[in-house]
């Protein structure tokens, strides 16, 4: 088996993949759908990092999923997730939530929120970034789970949002089915640091703002970071920003 090779790769915005259509515009980190680069399948665990905006009384109809960890994180505007657990509720900024696809599962998101509220339709877009890890365990039966966190954010620091570690267990973040990964947010304001966790697989990705990296420079929004054998660095926020960082112990073979 090849070992993979220690180091930083730092992905700029505008290398994306991108996705655009009527109502969405939507970049993706990896391959997906029609874009394929078999060099740029994964990183870690994370086989899907998307940055989606769609625009309002629009979305993904019912599509199916299975045997897949789907963790959906909203900067601005609201998502309605509705699944066929029977599963439906509105997902905004400072909540995690989480799908386990397991044996099978539908699903549709749209930014319509207003049909479930009562309130007049809006013209706001929602973006938000939806990251999928494979599970360790297959054919489970298909789950879902949401937490408020905005408190925990508030408070600064990289705050634990979806995770199967033991490590973590009775911090906020929700449960995902692999015992190998976290995924930690943090909303930073200039000067705010945190560092990052050292571990075999790190993914940083930067949604909103700009930071700097520590030994790798600056980092603007959309920009990326995927670590390899390396870990601690320090990322310090140049702007308000929000990051996203998966911490995984294992890969895809």
């Amino acid at each position: 088996m090849t070992l993979p090779v220690p180091g930083v790769d730092v992905r700029r915005a505008d290398d994306r993949f991108a996705t655009r259509i009527s109502w969405l515009d939507s970049k993706h980190s990896f391959s997906f759908s029609r874009h394929y680069d078999p060099a740029n399948t994964h990183h870690g665990l994370l086989l899907v990092n998307n940055d989606d905006v769609v625009r309002p009384g629009t979305g993904f109809e019912t599509h199916p999923h299975q045997d897949m960890e789907i963790v959906t994180w909203v900067l601005r505007g609201s998502l309605v997730h509705q699944d066929s657990t029977g599963h439906s509720g509105v997902i905004y900024p400072g909540l995690a939530q989480r799908m386990s696809a397991g044996t099978g599962i539908l699903h549709s998101e749209k930014n319509d929120s207003w049909r479930l509220d009562g309130r007049d339709p809006h013209t706001d877009p929602v973006h938000f970034v939806q990251m999928w890890v494979l599970p360790d365990t297959e054919g489970v039966d298909p789950g879902y789970e949401q937490l408020e966190i905005d408190d925990q954010l508030l408070r600064g620091g990289l705050v634990p949002v979806a995770s199967g570690m033991d490590r973590y267990d009775g911090a906020s973040a929700i449960r995902i089915r692999n015992r190998y990964a976290t995924l930690h947010a943090a909303r930073l304001q200039p000067g705010d640091e945190v560092i990052l966790p050292d571990a075999p697989f790190v993914h940083l990705y930067v949604p909103a703002g700009a930071v700097t990296l520590e030994g790798s420079g600056p980092l603007g929004t959309g920009d990326a970071a995927r670590l390899t054998g390396t870990g601690g660095q320090r990322v310090t926020a140049a702007d308000p920003a929000e990051i996203l960082v998966w911490e995984m112990h294992a890969t895809i073979a």
